[in-house]
Order: C-alpha cells, then sequence, then structure tokens
C-alpha cells in the first residue's frame, strides 16, 4: 500500500507514545490488523509454487512478499517494489535474513525491471492510489512471463468504521484529511476493475467480492494507531490537543456501535482479481 507521510515525530495519546515514522508505525499497527490477513488470503489464491517468480507491485513495508518468499522458497525469486522510500526502508528492514528479497523504489506506472521476467504479480491495496491504473496495469503485464498471473485487491466501498473516521477528521482537523481515507476505498466496483484489467490486455479475468470481519484493537487505541501508520500522522500533528481529543471523543462514542467483547470489528468488502498474460 503506498503511503506518502514519512514524519517522524512523537505524539502522546491514552498515555501511549507514538514515536517514528509513519512507515514503521504502518509495519507495527496496520500490518497485524489489517495488512497480514488481507496478504495471507491475496498470496492463497496466487497459489505460489516453489522456483516461482514474484513481483509485489505497491508492497508497502513487505508483508506480501515475506509471505511470497516463503511460498516460492530458496529456488524462486521476489521483488518488492513502492514509490516510498520510507516504506521500502522498513521492508528491507523487517524481512527476515534468510529471504533474498530485492526491493526497487519505482512507480507502478514505470517499473524497471525486464520484459517476461516474473510468473506471478501481486498487488496488495495499491492501485486504487496508482494515477495512471491503464499504465500500471500494462507495465504489470509487460513484466509477467507468457501464461503468467496478476493477483491483485482492492477495498471498497468506504466502512461504516472508515467513514465515521472520515467524518470526524473533516470536521475535527480539516477537510482535505478525509480524503486520504476516502481513497484508500475509492476503487471497488467489480465491474470497473474487470474493464481495467481486460483492456490492460489480460486474459482469464475474474473479479470477486467478499466482506471480511476483522477483530482490531479498542477504538481509541485503533484510531491513533492508524493515524499514526499514514499521512494523516502530518494533518493531525498540525493541530492542538484539545481538537485531537474531540476527534477521539467523537470517533470513540459513534465506535462504540462497532465494538464486541472489547475489540473494535471492522467489516470490510474486499474485492480480488485474477488474471493471466
Amino acid at each position: 500500500m503506498q503511503n506518502e507521510g514519512a514524519i517522524a515525530m512523537t505524539q502522546h495519546h491514552h498515555g501511549k507514545t507514538y514515536r517514528g515514522s509513519a512507515p514503521e508505525n504502518y509495519e507495527r499497527y496496520f500490518v497485524p490488523a489489517i495488512g497480514a490477513p488481507a496478504a495471507r488470503g491475496l498470496v492463497a489464491i496466487a497459489a505460489l509454487r516453489p522456483g516461482e517468480r514474484a513481483l509485489d507491485v505497491a508492497c508497502g513495508t513487505g508483508v506480501v512478499a515475506r509471505l511470497a518468499s516463503e511460498a516460492v522458497g530458496p529456488a524462486g525469486t521476489v521483488a518488492g517494489l513502492d514509490v516510498n522510500p520510507g516504506m521500502l526502508a522498513v521492508a528491507r528492514s523487517t524481512a527476515p535474513p534468510g529471504q533474498a528479497i530485492e526491493w526497487h523504489e519505482a512507480s507502478a506506472e514505470a517499473i524497471p525491471l525486464p520484459d517476461a521476467s516474473f510468473d506471478v504479480v501481486l498487488c496488495q491495496m495499491g492501485l486504487q492510489f496508482v494515477p495512471d491504473k491503464h499504465a500500471a496495469l500494462s507495465e504489470m503485464r509487460r513484466v509477467l512471463a507468457p501464461g503468467g498471473r496478476l493477483i491483485l485487491n482492492v477495498p471498497g466501498p468506504t466502512p461504516q468504521l472508515f467513514t465515521v473516521m472520515a467524518e470526524a477528521l473533516a470536521r475535527h482537523i480539516g477537510a482535505d484529511t478525509a480524503g486520504f481515507v476516502n481513497q484508500v476505498f475509492s476503487l471497488h466496483d467489480t465491474a470497473e476493475i474487470h474493464d481495467l484489467i481486460g483492456g490492460a490486455g489480460f486474459q482469464d479475468v475474474s473479479v470477486r467480492a467478499e466482506t471480511q470481519s476483522l477483530r482490531l484493537p479498542p477504538p481509541e487505541e485503533f484510531l491513533w494507531q492508524y493515524v499514526h501508520s499514514t499521512p494523516l500522522a502530518g494533518a493531525v500533528a498540525q493541530v492542538d490537543d484539545e481538537r485531537r481529543d474531540s476527534l477521539e471523543r467523537d470517533v470513540a462514542a459513534q465506535w462504540q456501535a462497532l465494538v464486541e467483547d472489547r475489540t473494535l470489528v471492522l467489516q470490510v468488502r474486499m474485492v480480488v482479481a485474477t488474471a493471466r498474460n
């Protein structure tokens, strides 16, 4: 998942200190709660085999690449690509020593890798952030060997949990902060996704959606973990404690309806697309 805000800061919320950059917090908080469960599903659908060559586009801090590396084993190869150097720095530092993953700082629209050099291209929750989706999908197809497979996922439409967050951010922090949350869930129409992939020249395009239920930390904790894992961190850092406290009270009060057994429950519709070159 591409994530632009690598702002190092220390902030205190409810006695908890959030240190470090957004990419570091993304790996610490977002990946275990949302990124890893989604990645396990994506990699399972990919059905990677030992010895295959896999590319993770918009790899973020590398959770999909790490799982892919386990699946293809020492005979296989894995590369991860992202535009954000902060994300890649965390990806490099997090990959287990035995995993030889190559990391590339580049845009999905201009992949700096040879034609037909991968058997599988994976993309988790990244395509919605790419300005030129046709160019990105054409590049993914170019680097795939004949018969190679594409497996990607995107979430949306915006779940109630994030609608509440976006509206509260607009009220308490600034209208533009809601834009990031909305962009995360901006690409979810199955017919549109099917047309995008087919329009880039892929065959056997299959697009399906299913709703997943994810258990998150309690409301106040998850709010700040998400903020500090994303570009929202910078905007929230600009306002005073009073406005941050108002944001927290507003969100937590509305999220109570989504709490079961002291954990926040996220119902998110995930669209998964597969295709062949």
